[in-house]
Order: structure tokens, then sequence, then C-alpha cells
């Protein structure tokens, strides 16, 4: 009997202590399916395993081309999916070629404000800085043709400026360095990325290279190419369908022709309002749609609307144009 009475003693204290761990895991539960968050756990879960996939992807870049530097095409873009549709493939097909691993990302804007390019690229290295060890800021509607025209990694103290002044089809002039650029991630770094202040068209490159020789970053352009402005590169830029914003609104004409020394990477602000995987021919994209905000106090030119007086209209009022 005693033998019995300690072995019914054991196994009600297990019972008791059963029910008191059940009780306890029951009461962090939550108490009905409204309470819990469960789409933010679906979408949280979801990005992480789409980062991981990500990675992996990004990884498997380098092993296919011999363990080379991972290069970012990024590309800031708004309503130019036409161009878009040849950037992707030719360029891919045209960095293959060199045997570049790199990875297209599209950084689309996609709100209520004037296009920002310097900003999207902005957003297109932090996006990109952890997996990729430099990258291309790149314009959709610019393609290269000569093969001489490398991508590689910089090896020396600078940028590589792809669309130089003589071989870009339009611009020419001695700080020019617009169109494409390669640069690694810490040069880019060092220099605090772009200034956030250029709304419209315009300038953002300028102001990027004095940003780059206040730095003593060196830039460096393509050498003995033998092609020239008029067929180095296709310049997929219809004037009249796509039409630049080149409205200066406000005294943004005066305050963006000075070096900014305020705004850039640690002074961005903005939301990736979601990320697309796209595929274009076969051609892997990844699309982020950003929305940037606008402090109107310090850049009111973030908006202009069409009938609010700049100073080149005022000027032409007052002599009667």
């Amino acid at each position: 009997m005693s033998i019995l009475k300690t072995n019914a003693m054991k196994l009600l204290s297990i019972c008791i202590i059963f029910s008191l761990i059940l009780t306890c895991i029951i009461s962090v539960l939550p108490l009905s399916l409204d309470s819990c968050n469960c789409e933010n756990y679906i979408e949280t879960h979801n990005s992480i395993y789409n980062d991981i996939q990500n990675r992996k992807y990004y990884n498997s870049l380098v092993g296919k081309f011999n363990n080379k530097k991972k290069l970012a095409i990024i590309v800031p873009f708004r309503d130019r999916f036409d161009e878009l549709l040849e950037f992707a493939p030719y360029m891919t097909k045209f960095l293959n070629d060199q045997e570049i691993p790199h990875h297209i990302f599209v950084i689309n804007q996609v709100d209520r404000f004037r296009f920002n390019r310097a900003s999207l690229i902005n957003v297109g290295f932090l996006y990109t800085k952890d997996n990729f060890d430099y990258f291309a800021m790149h314009d959709v509607d610019l393609l290269p043709l000569n093969n001489d025209l490398k991508y590689e990694y910089p090896e020396n103290d600078g940028v590589m400026h792809i669309a130089a002044p003589g071989l870009h089809p339009k611009y020419n002039y001695p700080s020019f360095i617009g169109g494409i650029l390669i640069i690694k991630n810490e040069h880019f770094a060092k220099v605090n990325g772009m200034s956030n202040r250029y709304w419209g068209w315009g300038l953002e490159d300028d102001e990027f290279y004095v940003r780059l020789k206040d730095a003593s970053i060196k830039v460096y352009r393509p050498q003995n190419i033998k092609t020239d402005m008029s067929n180095t590169f296709v310049h997929n830029h219809d004037r009249i369908h796509r039409r630049r914003d080149t409205a200066k609104c406000y005294n943004q004409k005066e305050e963006t022709r000075k070096r900014d020394k305020k705004t850039g990477l640690d002074t961005l602000k903005y939301n990736i309002n979601s990320r697309k995987e796209l595929a274009i021919d076969g051609i892997k994209l990844t699309i982020l749609n950003v929305k940037f905000e606008c402090d109107k106090s310090l850049t009111p030119w973030c908006e202009c609307s069409g009938d609010m007086p700049t100073k080149d209209t005022k000027s032409k009022a007052k002599k009667g144009l």
C-alpha cells in the first residue's frame, strides 16, 4: 500500500506541475484571432524569407564569374517603362560579356513630388551596400555601344565616369559626371552620398562633382576609346514625349547652384512602399517603389504649380514680353 501511495503522490505531483506549465503557456497566447497580428507576422516572415533568397541569389553571382566584385546597377526611375524594356536585356548581355556579376535595381519614385534623381540614387545605395561591393548610377535611356567601356571594380583611388565628356552624345564639359558613373561604396559613403535638394531636372551631378573634389576623390574616364559622341552610346530620350521638368520656382535657381553641405545619406527621408521582382526577357530585376518626404521650409520647390510665377516669368513680365 505504501508503494501505491507513493506512486500516486508522484503522479499527482506531475499532473499539478504539467497543469501549471499549460496554464502559463495559454496565458501568453492571444485570447482570440482578433488579437493576433497575423498579417504582420506573415508579411515580416515573407520579407525575411525574400531577403534570404535574394542574398543567396546575389552571392551566387560571385561564383558565376570567378569571385569578382559584385556590381549593383542603380537606375533612378519614373514613367520610363518603354526604355526599361530595352535597357534590362541589353545591359545584362553587355555586362555578362564582360563577366561582371551584377543585378539591376530600379528605384521608382511613386510620390506626388517632382523627380529627385539624386535622392533615388541615395536610396539605391542604402539598399544595396550590404550585398554589393560597388555600384553604377545609370540613366535608363543611355546604352553603351563600345565594348571597351569597362564596368569593372575601380582599383584606383577614384570613380570611373563611363559617359565621359567627348563620349556622351549630349554633354561635353570638363566637370560633367552624369549619365553613367561607377563608384565604390566607401567613396559614396565618404561624401555622404548626393544632395537631396534637387527636385526637378539638372545640376545634381554638378553638385556631386564638387563633393568628390572636396574629398580628394579623383574622377577617371575611359582611355583609348576610338568612338566619339556620335557612336559611343545610344541615347533613348524623346524630348517631345519625355519632356524634362526644368521649372525653377521659389528660390530654387539660386539655392541649387550652391554647394550643399547639409543634406545627403544621413538626412534622407523616404519610405519603400513595396519591393517587386520583375522579369524582362528572363532577366530578373528588383523594383523598389519609393516615396519621399519634403520639408517645404527647406526646399519648397519639391512642388511647382503650373501657374506659379518664377523669376524668369517675372523678369519677362517687367519687360513686357
